[in-house]
């Protein structure tokens, strides 16, 4: 499986690591597209020109490079039939996006990977909607290195935060835009479930953590679950080191003969 991969941070270099190291048995690194390469960035690795990216032959593209990269290139792989795994799930909270890159799939064949990245649970929440699935709500729980750089500092002092503050709550689809590093995960699970306007979302400053925590409560026809994930933050504050493990495992599933967890 030719893969390539659309952004070179903390996830897309992790994910190169991986399949040049040949980590990932019939997969193997077709080339990055970065915007703007660096010392070091050099051909045939690299490219910021997605015209030389997209005729490299790739079986596969992982996004990880944001929400706008994933709005500027989804539709251009897609129409090329080359399938697509997204990381920067949020933009989706765009229907129109979401019905373009549905509609290019279906005309081209190609397919949208959605892994689970920061998150747990998405095959089972979309086993409980073949059902009826009544409720979904997330509460992410970050430390205050992760909230530099986004709206919270328009709200409050990070650095004299001693205790846990509620910076949002509401729907999974206004969550994603306001927070469009820190909460992909809540358009991932609208996905998987009842919808971006019917997830619920509550968003929490904890400077009393290390980790990046998101508790889940599903219930429905199924019966109710819920759990609790603590992610460890890769060099990115952000994002959490299993991201990239995620990718990988999806690149392994689409490359091998056994598919864990669909």
């Amino acid at each position: 499986m030719n893969t390539g991969i659309i952004g070179y941070g903390a996830i897309g270099r992790e994910v190169a690591a991986r399949l040049r190291r040949g980590d990932v048995p019939g997969a193997r690194l077709g080339g990055v597209l970065v915007r703007k390469p660096s010392p070091g960035m050099s051909a045939p690795d690299f490219t910021d020109d997605l015209n030389e990216f997209l005729s490299w032959g790739l079986d596969l593209v992982v996004e990880a490079a944001g929400q706008d990269a994933l709005r500027e290139y989804a539709c251009p792989v897609l129409e090329r039939g080359v399938s697509l795994a997204v990381v920067s799930v949020g933009a989706l909270t765009d229907d129109g996006l979401a019905r373009d890159l549905r509609r290019l799939a279906q005309e081209t064949g190609a397919k949208v990977y959605f892994p689970s990245c920061a998150i747990a649970g998405l095959d089972r929440i979309a086993a409980a909607r073949e059902g009826r699935l009544d409720a979904v709500k997330l509460t992410t729980r970050k430390p205050v290195g992760a909230w530099y750089g986004t709206v919270a500092e328009e709200k409050y002092n990070l650095a004299q935060l001693t205790e846990p503050v509620l910076l949002y709550t509401g729907t999974a689809r206004e969550a994603a835009c306001l927070f469009p590093e820190s909460v992909n995960v809540s358009a991932a699970l609208a996905l998987a479930g009842i919808g971006m306007d019917r997830t619920q979302v509550d968003v929490w400053i904890d400077p009393t953590l290390t980790a990046n925590v998101h508790q889940v409560e599903v219930t429905g026809e199924f019966g109710r679950f819920a759990f609790e994930v603590q992610n460890r933050p890769s060099k990115n504050p952000k994002t959490g080191v299993i991201v990239a493990m995620s990718v990988v495992k999806l690149i392994r599933n689409l490359a091998g003969p056994f598919v864990i967890g669909v």
